[in-house]
């Protein structure tokens, strides 16, 4: 059952007002399902701040527990594996067996974990914690997400409420960075782990008063086989992205976990395409809005984290800036980003969300090309900021398009799937991005020049996503107005 009763519906609307909408489609949103997306937004804005809060405080963590700077990058490690391997089989699993009952016991874990985190006082015992809050994410994630999709039908009240989780998601890894550095410097980098158990207390209390169940009446058995080999090729996916960031691509640990990771999804399509009750049927895989807009996602999650970083590289070793000075001035690309999720299901309903995706593609495009012009001298700083505000916005019109384009068509047992598909694009994106670009910065002698080279690749991939959508993503019928 969906949360869908406190949905006000305006019978006869004088137009369609976006894909998917039919004859009166609901058009309004009640005080109870305004509750409903404030709790699912708060939720899914901290697990967008967890994943780059500890960014900035990661060397002082290491020298506070005493971590070798080798294991350091466990920190990271061990957090993205996790939330990465097993989202799509934890998205499963809340189409199964209760999105609300993992959305909650997700929060539960986090929490404490969180807890775990802030009062650790060994490496051990943080990267536990570590563990446990990728586990909690990879949970909570898809699930606050396949409640979104089922509490807001198909149509203009999803693509808003879409559109509100992408900028917030969008607009968390970017307050994580500054927030990281503002807690680690003026209180201590315990805060930065302690911050989620307040606010994950405050949902676990408020969300089972205004959050119904959703599950299937009937419920089919877990594909165990399926679950095993995509977790495991995740997992293996992922280690050897983290490993080609460390080692190089061209190093043998990198590209034999690369290896594993290729073949045992392909494993898994196998496995898929036998199973009686599929992790995901091959016929979804087979959808051209769920393919092509899972591809559009992964690129722009992959080449904004990346841009991200790069200039990070650019505003601390150019310009010699503080990690608190180049946080805080990314707060302009958190502005864009929330700017363009809150345009984006407008600019959907207005045109289509392949035109949506091919604007925001261009525009990401275009700013990401102009930031080639940035000088060694702070004189150029006006051009990053613009730059990275005009991008987000057009990035988060691709993200926002991306999670209409890849949710929509398919029926609510089948939503939490969907969203643990997109959410596991969204972490081997947020993952894949700065080992790629770190090896093509590192290529260059010159900092500043290896900096450029990764941008020019970044517009490139950004340009590639947007030409596979044009080519490939179906468009639909004009919009009649009646």
């Amino acid at each position: 059952m969906s949360v869908v009763e406190g949905v006000r519906v305006d019978a006869g609307a004088g137009k369609e007002a976006g894909e998917g909408a039919g004859p009166g489609a609901p058009v309004r949103l009640d005080r109870r399902l305004k509750l409903v997306l404030v709790v699912l937004l708060v939720a899914q804005f901290m697990l967008a701040v967890d994943f780059s809060i500890l960014n900035v405080a990661l060397p002082v963590i290491g020298e506070g527990l005493g971590f070798s700077l080798p294991d350091l990058q466990w920190i990271a490690t061990s957090f993205a594996l996790c939330a990465a391997g097993f989202t799509l089989l934890f998205g499963r699993v809340a189409d199964l067996f209760g999105r609300r009952r993992l959305f909650l016991v997700g929060l539960a874990v986090l929490a404490a974990s969180s807890l775990a985190g802030g009062l650790a006082d060994s490496p051990q015992t943080l990267l536990v914690a570590r563990v446990l809050q990728g586990l909690a994410t990879a949970a909570v994630t898809p699930a606050g997400l396949s409640l979104l999709t089922t509490s807001f039908p198909e149509g203009p009240l999803r693509q808003k409420a879409l559109g509100l989780n992408g900028a917030l998601m969008s607009a968390g890894f970017t307050t994580g960075a500054v927030l990281g550095g503002v807690l680690t410097d003026l209180l201590s980098w315990r805060w930065a782990f302690l911050v989620n158990v307040p606010v994950a207390l405050a949902v676990l209390l408020i969300a089972p008063a205004v959050i119904e169940e959703s599950r299937p009446t009937t419920r089919p058995k877990l594909d165990l086989p399926g679950a095993a080999a995509v977790t495991a090729g995740l997992l293996a996916l992922i280690y050897g992205l983290t490993q080609a960031g460390e080692h190089g691509w061209g190093s043998g640990p990198a590209l034999g976990w690369l290896a594993a990771g290729a073949a045992l999804l392909v494993v898994f399509y196998a496995v898929e395409s036998k199973a009686s009750s599929p992790l995901v049927p091959v016929s979804v895989l087979k959808r051209r809005t769920v393919a092509w807009g899972n591809i559009a996602g992964l690129i722009a999650f992959l080449t904004e984290t990346s841009l991200v970083f790069l200039m990070t590289l650019h505003l601390q070793d150019v310009l010699d800036f503080s990690a608190l000075t180049a946080g805080l001035s990314f707060g302009v690309l958190g502005v864009g980003t929330v700017i363009g999720g809150a345009l984006a299901a407008r600019v959907i309903a207005a045109t289509s969300t392949r035109t949506t995706l091919l604007a925001g593609g261009s525009v990401q495009a275009a700013a990401t090309l102009s930031l080639v012009g940035l000088g060694q001298t702070s004189g150029t700083l006006w051009l990053l900021l613009l730059a990275t505000f005009v991008g987000g916005i057009g990035n988060m019109l691709v993200i926002v398009g991306f999670m209409v384009t890849a949710t929509t068509g398919l029926p609510d047992h089948e939503q939490g799937m969907a969203t643990g598909l997109a959410t596991m694009t969204q972490q081997i994106g947020i993952t894949m991005g700065t080992p790629v670009m770190s090896a093509i910065a590192a290529s260059h002698a010159d900092v500043h020049g290896g900096i450029t080279t990764a941008l020019v690749v970044n517009t490139a991939i950004v340009l590639l996503g947007t030409l596979t959508t044009g080519l490939f993503l179906p468009g639909r019928a004009p919009r009649q107005r009646v």
